[in-house]
């Protein structure tokens, strides 16, 4: 089926934009599966007494928010890529739910700041301390991410005396090779001094979402324009005679153009049945 130049544009946005998706939920699933089931790791989650600890909750969100991103993607992919109504609806619900909620989490964030910033911090000191008791590769991962994202290092900071400096990000300045920002403090700023900017992070995540539900709202509008048959219904004028001429012509279609018609013969007068008394 022919999809217009609006069509064909939603198409590929939606494609780039499912790619892009399916990436970051591998890449949160695999952490997430990761930390739960590494050897080194696996221990804490079996200790009732933190059950819920912020380590324990911080693996179980990345999981959970790995296998939610991949479910949503499946339908977004299926649905672009094969043009498929049904899936590209199934796509924008879910969409819809999770643009809200995080627009919804951006704002908890902003309003509980503090207390989301405490336990970011913990979940920090968790996998810090797992990986000097370690050295676990996963863990090693991941402390290289958080370093080089928020530009700091370690529980200290002072690269002396800092364990875990090789995950360190390389210093700005002279200074910056003598002590860098130790990261519980700039992951706790982050959350409490800028929790305008982590809400705007949110939201503005939120609106992309919302473009791409467009996107697919669109896609499927246009499936369906694409996908409506064009009917040329030829009558003609004719005698009772056995040989016939066409008298006159009338072509019934509708306006798109871009589609191939469907023709429909109309029945001769010698060609119809005739029932005798």
């Amino acid at each position: 089926m022919a999809l217009d130049g609006c069509g064909l544009f939603c198409k590929y946005i939606l494609i780039i934009f499912n790619i892009i998706f399916a990436v970051v939920g591998f890449a949160f699933l695999g952490l997430g599966l990761w930390l739960r089931f590494s050897d080194n790791t696996r221990a804490i989650f079996h200790v009732e007494e933190l059950s819920s600890s912020a380590f324990v909750m911080g693996v179980t969100v990345l999981i959970a928010l790995g296998a939610v991103m991949l479910f949503v993607v499946m339908f977004g992919d299926y649905g672009a890529c094969n043009e498929k109504r049904c899936a590209l609806q199934v796509f924008s619900a879910l969409l819809a739910i999770l643009a809200t909620l995080v627009v919804v989490v951006g704002v908890l964030v902003n309003i509980k700041s503090n207390e989301v910033g405490l336990r970011f911090a913990e979940f920090y000191a968790s996998l810090y301390t797992i990986y000097v008791a370690n050295q676990d590769p996963g863990i090693a991962v991941t402390l290289t991410f958080i370093h080089n994202t928020l530009h700091c290092c370690g529980l200290t900071g002072v690269s002396i005396i800092e364990l875990v400096k090789q995950t360190c990000p390389e210093p700005d300045g002279f200074f910056e090779h003598i002590k860098m920002d130790s990261c519980p403090g700039v992951i706790a700023d982050v959350f409490i001094g800028k929790a305008p900017m982590m809400m705007g992070t949110f939201v503005g995540t939120g609106v992309l979402l919302f473009i791409a539900l467009i996107c697919s709202i669109t896609l499927s509008r246009k499936i369906v324009s694409a996908s409506t048959p064009q009917y040329i219904i030829l009558t003609q004028t004719t005698s009772t005679q056995a040989n016939f001429l066409p008298a006159q012509h009338e072509v019934v279609t509708s306006t798109r153009a871009d589609q191939e018609p469907v023709f429909f013969t109309p029945l001769s007068a010698a060609n119809i049945p005739v029932a005798y008394a």
